[in-house]
């Protein structure tokens, strides 16, 4: 009896106590309760099935089923969309508006969060293996680097802004401080990532500094670099559009965010939302994808 109770969900058991018992009070969150639980039955189903096909069809009904949700309760409860937009009327809004949208994207994305995306991390790259080199900037370049990672965004944007003008430099500086230190460190911690025995294995076989590292510690250290590129996908983004709320040539989507809700569209705003999200999913896909490739001797990696 008591593995039986243990086995029963709590938490979504008590969600759908509340619904129940706060729908005999308002019989609109009927429609909301039975779409959460026909969409939580098949899923159930789904994901006791197992396989390849399923594991992608259950987010996705997953996703759906908070939207259905979502455009739900602002029709039910006929939320202003100023508040909070249906999906279908930031849909419309996407539709409308996909030239604006693509400019912003090449403006915010490709110019700046992606070169500072580069520019950050490959120098954090070769910063960490300065300071694997050297005692001396282990312990005096990383509390330097921890400070400067604590540094607000917000305090620093407006600086580089100044510093470095309207265009793609200033938003892709503000990338490169906002992800360098979190690549650094785990680029550090992954050239220590090797045994004290794989190194004086190649020790004992003459290898030099450049063929230990080439062969044993870079590898070794792989796991380690992409768990730190795949955080700085979604820190870049946000850099990016953070940055642009400070100054911007008249387009981007900090920019764009910024003049819209001055405006009060808030289906443009969250079109800009859903193609930040969409590009740093794909970013984040993306690293995921080549550490697979890369890294399929890594036991994260088996299946």
């Amino acid at each position: 009896m008591n593995s039986a109770f243990r086995s029963i969900p709590i938490l979504p058991v008590a969600a759908v106590a509340i619904l129940v018992v706060a729908g005999f009070y308002d019989l609109r969150l009927w429609a909301i309760l039975a779409v959460w639980l026909g969409a939580w039955f098949v899923n159930t189903r789904l994901s006791a099935m197992g396989g390849p096909v399923v594991a992608i069809w259950v987010p996705v009904i997953f996703g759906a089923t908070l939207l259905v949700i979502w455009e739900l309760a602002v029709r039910l409860y006929e939320i202003s969309p100023v508040i909070l937009p249906a999906p279908s009327a930031i849909a419309v809004a996407f539709a409308e508006n996909t030239d604006l949208l693509w400019a912003d994207f090449v403006q915010t994305i490709l110019k700046g969060a992606l070169m500072g995306y580069v520019i950050g991390c490959g120098a954090a790259v070769l910063v960490a293996l300065a300071v694997d080199r050297s005692l001396f900037l282990q312990k005096g370049l990383l509390p330097v680097g921890a400070f400067l990672a604590a540094l607000p965004i917000v305090g620093t944007a407006p600086i580089f802004v100044m510093w470095l003008g309207f265009g793609p430099a200033s938003k892709a500086a503000v990338v490169v401080a906002m992800v360098f230190f979190p690549m650094l460190v785990n680029a550090v911690e992954g050239l220590k990532a090797s045994s004290a025995m794989q190194r004086d294995l190649m020790h004992t076989y003459a290898a030099s500094y450049g063929q230990s590292l080439m062969k044993l510690r870079l590898p070794t250290a792989l796991p380690f670099l992409f768990n730190g590129l795949k955080i700085c996908t979604t820190l870049a983004l946000i850099g990016a559009i953070v940055a642009e709320f400070f100054g911007s040539p008249t387009v981007g989507m900090g920019f764009r965010i910024k003049i819209a809700v001055g405006r009060l569209e808030m289906g443009l705003v969250w079109a800009e939302i859903v193609v930040a999200a969409l590009a740093g999913t794909g970013f984040y896909g993306l690293m995921t994808l080549l550490e697979r490739q890369l890294t399929f001797w890594h036991p994260s990696q088996r299946r």
